[in-house]
């Protein structure tokens, strides 16, 4: 029923492009599944914790549930990076555009590093394609590039990319340098091989086996709670920019929160009255293309007007007609980006600031949503790519990053340090790799046990994490400006 309604009344070339658009998102997490899941049961299958096929399959069912119970920080972290002027116009030929050029950019690097066995990270492929079509936006409309992209966003989610693997290094290292202190001549500080010859036993010992299963399926959880956002947010693009009469809204949102809505627009008026002439000096006026909408922080008394005005006394937004949910949404978003533009205000008191932060938050809890079904589609998506194509990854992780094979410990204080941190990341809204936090964390189990590292392999790993984003960026941006410029 719920697919029925999706394409009821669209014509057909709509119908097609909706079902086009939907499949490159799916496509992405499908590759997303299978191109990550290496990392997520390498150890347990190296150390012979769990046969391949169980493993894989156990995984595939904790990146599942992992995507259903995420939440939707992570999702819009990652739409948010996009500069408000493509978000408010994604109904159009151009939006469209956006979307399956940063999706085309981002499958296309995924597949090819999967092929080599390379643990590139999909995360820094889908921000850097993000960016690409930002930037390329600001080409096509001669914006300065400083407006091209969420800077701010972007700024912490560089940050998260950045000290995730480290922090996994560190963390997995001096866990590993905890146990072999505390048991030194335990079994789990022997290889797989080594246990096998001197012991004769083919699987770890049991409480070594029972924590790198518990941490594998920890990491699949974590993966899916993090990277399922992603794709979640994709949809969300997707169908606002082709059925928004749909999807603009949260047809389903309570009185209560249409009720915070509509205050937190009168709130921000009372403040921007407050501030009015430190406001306007910061907002000064631009000159805008007249065929493309954009926020206008000067504005922001009237676009609150029209706000509580299209509101009224409704309880739900069923009662809108179409274009009106559209305008509701554009002056929900233009609100939130003038109350945050608002927050570097200079001198601003402690309290104006959360009072902005607050406002923020009921200006977008009606926007921000995502339907139960696309939570599920890319739920099955994930967990169903994670069922295969992990044998290419596996050996890399297991014996390619330290000169020597990985020791029980070592795989379990990587694969646990990995799983508590991304978990951590997907609460706080933080998109994060769990490629790259494994393979780091691997990477510190080697150097505190003086295994050493294999060098070609970690350069190797070292240039897909530098060239990732630049190439995902170029890709993108260049389909981008093509597309636009066909469109014309």
């Amino acid at each position: 029923m719920i697919m029925l309604d999706l394409f009821a009344g669209l014509d057909t070339h709509v119908a097609i492009t909706l079902v086009l658009s939907l499949g490159f998102v799916l496509a992405f997490e499908f590759i997303n599944g299978f191109h990550d899941t290496a990392n997520a049961v390498a150890t347990v299958i190296y150390t012979q914790s769990m046969k391949p096929r169980l493993a894989v399959f156990a995984s595939g069912v904790f990146n599942f549930l992992g995507v259903l119970t995420g939440g939707l920080a992570v999702a819009y972290a990652i739409v948010h990076l996009l500069p408000v002027d493509l978000l408010v116009s994604v109904n159009t030929a151009r939006g469209m555009a956006m979307v399956f050029a940063l999706l085309a950019a981002a499958i296309a690097w995924n597949l090819g590093t999967w092929y080599f066995g390379l643990p590139a990270s999909s995360s820094h492929t889908l921000i850097g394609a993000i960016l690409g079509v930002g930037l390329a936006n600001c080409l096509i409309n001669g914006t300065p590039l400083a407006q091209g992209v969420n800077w701010g966003k972007a700024i912490d989610v560089g940050l998260s990319l950045l000290c995730s693997p480290l922090v996994g290094a560190l963390l997995s290292g001096l866990l590993v340098i905890a146990l072999r202190r505390s048991r030194p001549q335990s079994n789990m500080h022997k290889t797989p091989f080594q246990r096998q010859q001197v012991e004769g036993r083919k699987h770890p010992p049991f409480w070594m086996r029972f924590m790198l299963i518990v941490s594998s399926m920890g990491v699949s959880f974590s993966h899916g709670s993090n990277d399922g956002q992603k794709g979640v947010g994709l949809i969300m693009l997707v169908l606002i920019g082709i059925v928004p009469a749909k999807y603009v809204l949260n047809l389903d949102s309570t009185p209560y929160q249409i009720e915070r809505t509509r205050d937190a627009a009168l709130h921000l008026q009372q403040f921007y009255n407050r501030h009015q002439t430190a406001l306007d000096a910061m907002f000064k006026p631009v000159a805008t293309d007249s065929n493309i909408h954009d926020c206008r922080p000067r504005d922001t008394l009237r676009t609150a007007d029209n706000l509580i005005t299209a509101l009224g006394d409704g309880s739900t937004y069923r009662n809108l007609p179409d274009n009106k949910r559209w305008d509701v949404r554009t002056d929900l978003l233009c609100l939130d980006d003038a109350a945050k533009k608002a927050g570097s205000l200079p001198n601003l008191s402690a309290d104006d600031k959360q009072l902005l932060s607050n406002l923020r938050k009921d200006l977008t809890v009606t926007t921000e949503y995502a339907p139960t079904w696309v939570i599920i589609a890319v739920a099955l998506a994930l967990g169903g790519g994670t069922m295969i194509g992990w044998r290419r990854v596996v050996k890399t992780v297991g014996e390619g990053i330290g000169k020597k094979d990985m020791t029980y410990a070592q795989g379990m204080s990587a694969q646990l340090t990995a799983a508590v941190s991304i978990g951590l990341a997907s609460q706080f809204g933080l998109p994060v790799s769990t490629t790259h936090v494994l393979s780091s964390g691997v990477a510190g189990t080697m150097v505190a046990d003086k295994a050493g590292l294999q060098w070609s392999t970690v350069r190797s790993i070292l240039l897909a994490w530098l060239f990732t984003m630049p190439v995902a960026m170029l890709l993108s941006g260049s389909l981008y400006y093509l597309a636009s410029n066909w469109l014309k």
